[in-house]
């Protein structure tokens, strides 16, 4: 007798009903029809394709674009005690074989794979071996040229169609508009599919935006106020140790979290989040994906995103428990100059990536007409040195160039050195000692990078460089000597990537082949760093019906509780000179941030008030820039 999904929700979710729409998308799944699932961060969207598996025999193939996301996905279903999967970085082809032996014959229900594995011939015909019951694509927006984040590697996906003709699909994704959708659709090939979508409508989430200099007083004001799980995003890995200290030495419990933490520290701040020992997380964005919990009430920007899709994704991370939350965003102009100056950077005309094509072939020494079915080693900075290529850029153009099938790189691309200490902490401080020459470079070694006792860490030379005053080559040596006395295991990063050309060289008969599709996917990134920085400052209409707009969805009315609507009703008729006057009369002398912060109110409020006292002279500014009584 088959099992109910009501029964599978509630066995291993402890859940007894499901949300609009889930129920609909797990009975078009059961019926084995192909789906596409538009559901916003939030929305439940693993429970769509998880349920129905459980319900069917055999095993589901979930496509996923992130090892950190599959690997927790996994973590959380084993939690439920349910099999399953990932095929783990470097495994050989016995270990891989064996793999899909445990899968076939352990009864395992979940077989997580990246787009990238799935091009491997062992793999395809691996699962050609299994009883497929499911086909699941995450975050399928990867797949669309329209869509935020695109992936060459997600094109390829329809192999599965060929593979396994006979298992239906579930795409799913939180941010896609009426193109994006097309193109999965397409690319897909599915033909007869529902699409399901849920309104990005969230009228619990108050999207506040302000635009404001003082960021980290207006962080205080807010945490003053404000007692509940907090995530702050910024853009840079000091930036969140920096911020996360500011608020500990302001008295409130914070950690920080970002890639270069290593897996003992990312699980310590993990935990320590998560329990609420300590309630505010300060992180990049690679802190978020899969995060399961529903009291967050308060995401802050403090720099600002890249497009109105991250935007979004990050700030749906409040609120999930169907209370008030905020999403706020702090900005400046100096900020909105950054982020203009970074997309214009970033995003080549044609004549630069014809440039770039052009010089790749030179560099190898291959003629017009040629193609050489051999696999070069290529150094991407030294190219970028030899032609005299900004990096940023000549970063895009290579990516353009896979992505249209001209060049194939591989995946070790930013692969980083690593290091760890092997001497003890006496052995180091020893020799530190007895060679003066490396007295400073050790020190900002180990201020630099946490850890290093413990585990192996990602290092970059050029970096140490800067903060040690010395050449990258001078790191390098230094490490390699600290190596030689056994106080360090050091391996180098070979900066080399092995490329092969899949076209042969025709210079700019070639780019101008997929020209159309270059300049739309270029045009595409510009307008969507446009249509982000017009959402942040125009204040004038609704935040949510903005968003709304973006996904193609119509706003019936304004949400009332964003920053614009707030504005946009009658100021708060309450009169703070009352208080004002009797705090001055305590405190004798305050500035106007001292005073909001005392009463919890915003200091452009108080201004007004202030304005007002001043001008009826019952208040007066000293020599110190403070507001005191008139005496």
């Amino acid at each position: 007798m088959t099992t109910s999904p009501e029964k599978i929700l509630e066995q291993y979710w402890g859940f007894t009903s499901f949300r609009t729409p889930q129920k609909e998308i797990i009975t078009c799944v059961l019926e084995n029809r192909d789906a596409i699932a538009l559901l916003p961060t939030g929305g439940g969207k693993s429970i769509c394709f998880q349920v129905p598996a459980l319900v069917k025999e055999g095993v589901c193939i979930v496509i996923s674009p992130l090892i950190a996301l599959m690997q927790d996905q996994v973590e959380n279903l084993k939690r439920r005690d349910i099999k399953a999967v990932t095929i783990p970085s470097g495994s050989s082809q016995d270990e891989i074989v064996t793999l899909f032996d445990k899968i076939k014959f352990g009864r395992v229900k979940f077989l997580y794979l990246s787009p990238e594995r799935l091009q491997s011939s062992l793999i395809q015909q691996k699962l050609k071996e299994l009883n497929v019951n499911l086909v699941a694509i995450d975050e399928a927006h990867c797949i669309s040229e329209w869509g935020h984040d695109f992936r060459p590697s997600y094109r390829n996906i329809n192999v599965l169609k060929e593979i396994l003709p006979e298992v239906n699909f579930i795409a799913l994704t939180a941010t896609a508009n009426k193109k994006v959708l097309a193109d999965i659709s397409n690319n897909l090939q599915l033909t007869n599919h529902i699409t399901f979508k849920k309104s990005f409508y969230r009228e619990n989430l108050a999207y506040q935006i302000f635009k404001i200099e003082d960021k980290l007083d207006r962080l205080l004001q807010i945490f003053t106020k404000t007692k509940v799980p907090a995530i702050i995003y910024v853009n840079s890995r000091k930036k969140t140790e920096e911020i996360a200290n500011f608020l500990k030495a302001n008295q409130f419990k914070s950690t920080f979290y970002h890639a270069g933490l290593t897996v003992v520290e990312k699980q310590t701040a993990f935990k320590d989040w998560m329990t609420e020992k300590k309630p505010i997380i300060v992180a990049t964005n690679a802190f978020g994906m899969g995060i399961d919990k529903p009291n967050v009430g308060l995401v802050i920007h403090y720099n600002l995103p890249t497009s109105i899709e991250n935007y979004v994704q990050e700030t749906g991370r409040a609120g999930r428990n169907e209370k008030k939350s905020f999403g706020v965003l702090l900005y400046n102009e100096h900020d909105i100059f950054l982020h203009k100056k970074q997309t214009e950077n970033s995003i080549p005309s044609i004549l630069e990536v014809k440039e770039v094509h052009k010089k790749l072939y030179q560099h190898f020494r291959i003629a017009n007409g040629e193609l050489l079915e051999e696999t070069f080693s290529f150094n991407f900075f030294e190219f970028c040195k030899k032609y005299n290529f900004p990096v940023l850029k000549t970063d895009v153009i290579l990516k353009l160039l896979v992505n249209y099938g001209i060049l194939e790189l591989n995946n070790s691309f930013n692969k980083k050195s690593t290091l760890k200490v092997i001497g003890t902490h006496y052995t180091v401080l020893n020799f530190s000692r007895s060679n003066t020459a490396f007295k400073n470079f050790i020190n900002v070694l180990l201020r630099t990078y946490g850890g290093l006792f413990e585990d192996e860490i990602k290092i970059n030379e050029f970096f140490l460089a800067k903060k040690a005053s010395i050449t990258s080559t001078q790191v390098i040596k230094n490490l390699e000597i600290l190596e030689a006395q056994n106080l360090v295991e050091y391996n180098q990063a070979n900066g080399n990537i092995s490329l092969n050309f899949l076209l042969p060289r025709e210079d700019d008969k070639t780019i101008n082949r997929f020209s159309k599709e270059i300049k739309q996917f270029l045009f595409l990134k510009k307008e969507k760093a446009i249509n982000f920085i017009n959402f942040v400052t125009d204040n004038t209409v609704c935040r949510s019906v903005q968003l709304l707009a973006y996904f193609d969805e119509k706003a019936t009315s304004p949400c009332g509780i964003c920053d614009v609507c707030i504005g946009n009703k009658k100021r708060d008729t309450k009169n703070l000179s009352s208080e004002i006057l009797a705090l001055l009369k305590e405190k004798e002398q305050l500035s106007s941030k001292e005073i909001s912060r005392l009463l919890n109110t915003f200091e452009k409020d108080i201004l007004i008030h202030l304005q007002t006292l001043l001008s009826e002279d019952k208040i007066t500014i000293n020599n110190q820039n403070k507001f005191q009584l008139k005496i």
